[in-house]
């Protein structure tokens, strides 16, 4: 019998994954008045059949002014949780742990999506709430590449209403029957530029000193857990270092990793940059599996669970990183969307014995009738271009 990692369950407090294998969350950029729609349905209906243990919901705003596009979806009032509830029942009934990102755009607010060229909004009739979309930060700069006016600095009384708005947008994730619960604290979005002292120049109670740049992130994570039932899991997304312009450092994340983890986070979703620059040393291109070294220092130095993301391509590669104690999870985002069906293509790379039946759904039965039926068929199947995980895929 063949058991790899990669498809062993993993349980964190009392949610089990079937496998190591996350969907990371990933913008569609599709939302209708900041509502969910038919597209979310599919896409995360077929990341969750293709046999991801953990899919998430992509980064959903918990209040308005936090939004990054029009195409994003929220979480900011009762009306949501129906909405979202349908995306829950399709991930659970493809046999996928069903995990939402809950996060704030801060200075990224009201931009064009990605496809559109990104760079700020123009106002126009048809947002109609245009002057509630404040672009908010901890502090009223502008950052290098930036080409929007400098956000407002936010005051005391935006802070607490904030960190109020992350607590309300918890219990309804709840609510709608979400199982774990991710806070983005990466990118150069609002908690990250908290973090920063890139971005936070402020010179009272939440800026200026390490402890004081962590504050408001840990007050919402205090808040959150005080909420999110004790049998969920909460991750929190962390940009681990800014990268060669300086900034937050792998220290600075070991600091604050051990206070969430006492208040009550279970895994850190490791990245880094966003907020000035590559975080990559200068001239050098992003590698397979570029990111798993921050993944791997945060759980060697905290003790704290990990999952890495980064050009993780190969199944061999990913049963690697886990044998070899970077992470816990292996996240994926772009190779899933260009195949969804990744997580069973890799159990049968692997010689893995659950093989098709990472599929919940009928569709493993019927591929395993293929491969059964068809002389050869599994076996062309097992091959794999490898590549050195340090070698730049060109």
């Amino acid at each position: 019998m063949t058991q790899t990692l990669l498809f062993s369950p993993w349980q964190l407090r009392d949610v089990t994954l079937r496998n190591r294998v996350m969907a990371a969350p990933m913008w569609q950029y599709a939302g209708r008045h900041w509502r969910p729609t038919d597209w979310h349905l599919m896409n995360l209906g077929r990341l969750a059949d293709g046999g991801s243990g953990l899919v998430f919901q992509e980064g959903t705003t918990v209040e308005r002014r936090g939004c990054g596009t029009v195409g994003d979806i929220g979480i900011w009032d009762d009306a949501a949780v129906p909405h979202l509830r349908r995306l829950v029942d399709i991930m659970q009934d493809c046999g996928a742990v069903p995990g939402i990102q809950l996060m704030h755009a801060g200075r990224k607010a009201r931009q064009k999506p990605p496809d559109q060229g990104r760079g700020p909004l123009l106002r126009t009739p048809e947002i109609a709430d245009w002057d509630d979309w404040d672009v908010i930060a901890p502090s009223a700069i502008t950052l290098p590449g930036e080409s929007a006016a400098a956000p407002r600095a936010m005051s005391e009384a935006d802070i607490h209403a904030v960190i109020d708005a992350f607590v309300a947008a918890a219990r309804r994730a709840d609510a709608a029957g979400y199982q774990v619960l991710d806070l983005h604290a990466a990118h150069g979005y609002l908690l990250h530029s908290f973090l920063s002292p890139l971005a936070n120049q402020r010179g009272d109670a939440w800026g200026g000193s390490l402890a004081n740049r962590m504050r408001f992130v840990l007050e919402i994570v205090a808040g959150v857990r005080a909420v999110w039932p004790a049998g969920k899991p909460i991750f929190v997304r962390l940009s681990v270092i800014d990268g060669a312009a300086g900034g937050w450092a792998l220290a600075d994340s070991v600091a604050l990793v051990r206070e969430m983890h006492r208040l009550g986070v279970d895994l850190i979703d490791c990245s880094a940059g966003g907020i000035a620059g590559s975080p990559l040393p200068a001239g050098q291109s992003a590698s397979y599996g570029y990111q798993v070294d921050l993944a791997a220092a945060i759980r060697r130095e905290t003790g704290v669970p990990t999952s890495a993301v980064g050009l993780i391509v190969h199944a061999s590669h990913a049963e690697r990183i886990l044998r070899e104690g970077a992470c816990d999870l292996v996240a994926l985002a772009r190779e899933l969307i260009h195949n969804p069906n990744w997580p069973v293509d890799a159990a049968i790379k692997l010689g893995d014995d659950i093989g098709y039946r990472v599929m919940k759904t009928r569709g493993g039965f019927w591929l395993e009738r293929r491969a059964a039926t068809v002389p050869g068929l599994r076996a062309s199947t097992q091959g794999e271009d490898e590549l050195s995980p340090r070698e730049s895929p060109g």
